[in-house]
């Protein structure tokens, strides 16, 4: 029986998580139609619900683990089954027993990080808001219009400093009177309770919450579209709400009430890659594409798969710190998308895409023909 518990608790954490899933999936297929690893691989959601169902699943293995909880598969769905749940719950059950295959093993690094230093990224808690030197960010204080939530990656990746550094800036231009929390800011655990790592995601959630209440936090400006979703969609689990906005809803209402004005024209064709957790996730659409619309002489382009239907990165669901070959990347794919559309800058609004857009870039050698940035910072050449 003890060889058996494995996937007795699999069957009770999918029951819990997932729903009846028993009776509600009738194998039509429809999710491994969609799935964007069949782009690059075989890979059958299918298949691994069906194992799911009958305590069968390999948690051992890499199949639990490709998921990159993209959101398409459950919003095809005919029957509302919850895929995302039933990978997660495969996922706790193979972290609390250390199951972690070669490529997963960075996972752990990170999970490690956030427990020691609140970020995944082995930076030093005390160094969490150096970025913010260059441009003199106050910490948050009661009373200020909004907390400026900046998150892991921005805070201490090269590239994406850059991100944070243009959104203060831009919040400057407009009179935004913002803080940040600087080393009491923890990551926000939506990607590592995506692993499995259901405790320390708790740990990271009630650290930041306390803190929200603490400094009298009511409105929270976001740049990654994890840290929106998490904010909205599963902090009120601790029977928590904050009034949570990300940074380019934010960016369309400044314009809107005259507060932030664009200068100059930018003769680009532009195009914008929906992130999988503001787009499908959250229904956010318009005001990215609003944003970069009301830029003068900018040609905004659609790629070919686009809105709800846009391609995953490949960095969510924790993949971000996983190890993927080149060759089954859907990053790449996503630049010749955008080659293919004629963009010359690919526009979007995560700091995963960007990291990996970034290396595809690299690995495509496309670095002299599309450029990839954030909105902030196309809007911050223009304050």
């Amino acid at each position: 029986m003890e060889t058996l518990a494995p996937f007795i608790e699999v069957i009770d954490e999918i029951k819990a998580s997932g729903g009846e899933i028993f009776k509600m999936c009738f194998q039509c297929g429809l999710c491994d139609s969609v799935c964007p690893w069949n782009r690059v691989r075989s890979f059958s959601m299918r298949k691994l619900i069906r194992e799911a169902a009958f305590g069968l699943s390999e948690v051992e293995g890499e199949d639990i683990w490709r998921c990159t909880t993209c959101g398409m598969c459950p919003s095809q769905c005919p029957r509302g089954v919850k895929q995302i749940d039933i990978s997660v719950a495969l996922r706790r059950v193979a972290a609390s027993y250390e199951l972690f295959p070669a490529s997963v093993k960075s996972a752990r690094t990170a999970r490690s990080s956030l427990i020691s230093e609140g970020n995944p990224l082995q930076g030093e808690r005390a160094k969490r808001a150096d970025w913010a030197k260059a441009v003199s960010v106050k910490p948050y204080a009661e009373g200020m219009e909004a907390l400026y939530f900046v998150g892991c990656y921005l805070s201490y990746d090269p590239r994406m400093k850059k991100v944070a550094l243009a959104t203060a800036n831009i919040l400057k231009k407009a009179g935004v009177d913002f803080g940040i929390l600087g080393e009491k800011e923890n990551c926000c655990g939506e990607s590592i309770r995506k692993t499995g790592a259901e405790e320390t995601f708790k740990k990271l959630a009630k650290d930041n919450i306390k803190t929200f209440i603490d400094q009298g936090v009511k409105k929270i400006i976001v740049s990654s579209p994890h840290c929106y979703h998490t904010f909205k969609n599963e902090y009120p689990e601790f029977m928590v709400h904050f009034d949570v906005v990300h940074i380019n809803q934010f960016l369309m209402q400044l314009i809107r009430e005259g507060r932030l004005t664009l200068k100059g024209e930018l003769p680009k064709t532009v195009t914008y890659h929906d992130p999988c957790y503001l787009g499908r996730h959250n229904g956010v659409y318009d005001e990215p594409r609003d944003v970069l619309q009301s830029i003068s002489g900018l040609t905004l382009v659609e790629m070919e798969n686009h809105h709800k239907n846009s391609l995953c990165c490949g960095g969510g669901g924790g993949r971000i710190w996983m190890d993927t070959p080149q060759e089954e990347r859907f990053s790449d794919i996503r630049l010749k998308q955008a080659r293919e559309a004629g963009a010359e800058i690919l526009a979007t609004s995560c700091p995963y895409c960007i990291t990996n857009f970034e290396e595809s870039r690299l690995n495509l050698a496309y670095e002299n023909m599309i450029e990839v940035k954030d909105i902030t910072e196309i809007i911050n050449d223009l304050v």
